[in-house]
């Protein structure tokens, strides 16, 4: 009777090796370049800090003084999210019996939400050069944040196509939502008409594939160039405004307004309601001004008067 020999699997040999496998897995499971990108920098970060980590031996202590850095609960847990993907990978090929990360749990992260004053709000909207394409597009760009809190880089993945001014709304494609669901946001006629004129100076050799969004060449408009531009408008302002700031302040104040959570979990395009909390927060001038209106002990006092004191 022939013997059977069992063949084993081979291993990388190296945590380059291993990493540049694991991503070309992800790749194939379709996720988007970025997210390939934040698992290779916090994998190869990892072990440029802890080279001794290949060793299974000496692997568990270099995740615990990896993960035991003083960070914030957003960094911590984004590591966690990468690595405990990573080695569980790794546990499923062999490489190491166990994974590291298990029973790790998440940091509670407030988030950082900004929100910008109405003021502030009502003044940007002027300072773009509306004479101008740039100025034309930051405009209409601004206006559509505001109207529906669209992530930036859905914003600019927005192309002619996507944009039904007709019916006052615009879709943001499943290939390029962060949720990788189709959702279509509700736009005002004001911003409809900003996005009208804008569609109006393309150039005439611009096809259907050049976003809505571009540069004066027809370029892909990018976070970076797009985060320059609202720094120069901030200075003016005296404010500092970065790009998630107006996707913040659009969550803030649809709740100041009277919008629903769960209409504006939809609109955002969060998977769970949780994570729309994170952009829903109340000032402390709103928690006083609430505080007035619904207090049972304000509404069984009777209201006085405060008296000028006289000179």
């Amino acid at each position: 009777m022939a013997k059977v020999v069992r063949l084993r699997k081979a291993v990388p040999g190296t945590w380059q090796e291993a990493m540049q496998q694991y991503l070309c897995w992800k790749q194939a499971q379709g996720l988007r370049p970025i997210t390939i990108k934040g698992h290779r920098d916090v994998i190869g970060q990892f072990f440029r800090k802890h080279p001794e980590a290949w060793d299974a031996a000496k692997l568990k202590q270099a995740v615990y003084a990896f993960m035991g850095e003083d960070i914030k609960p957003a960094t911590y847990n984004i590591r966690r999210n990468y690595l405990r993907q990573f080695f569980a990978w790794c546990v499923k090929e062999g490489i190491f019996p166990e994974n590291p990360l298990e029973g790790f749990k998440k940091r509670k992260d407030e988030g950082r939400v900004a929100c910008l004053d109405a003021d502030t709000l009502t003044r940007l909207l002027t300072l773009p050069d509306r004479k101008t394409f740039a100025g034309l597009r930051d405009y209409a760009l601004i206006c559509l944040t505001l109207d529906t809190g669209i992530r930036p880089k859905e914003a600019f993945s927005l192309l002619p196509s996507d944009v039904n001014l007709a019916a006052l709304e615009v879709r943001v494609r499943a290939d390029v939502s962060k949720t990788k669901s189709t959702r279509v946001l509700p736009i005002s006629p004001h911003t409809a008409e900003a996005i009208r004129r804008l569609l109006s100076t393309r150039h005439p050799s611009w096809g259907q594939d050049v976003p809505v969004f571009c540069t004066e060449l027809g370029t892909p408009l990018r976070n970076d160039t797009w985060g320059d531009r609202l720094e120069v408008y901030g200075k003016k302002l005296g404010v500092r405004i970065r790009p998630y700031d107006l996707r913040h302040s659009f969550a803030t104040w649809f709740l100041r307004n009277g919008g629903n959570a769960l209409a504006l979990q939809r609109t955002l395009g969060h998977s769970t309601l949780e994570m729309t909390k994170r952009y829903v927060h109340l000032s402390q001038q709103d928690l006083r001004e609430q505080h007035n209106l619904a207090s049972p002990l304000m509404a069984l006092l009777p209201r006085r008067s405060r008296v000028r004191k006289l000179r």
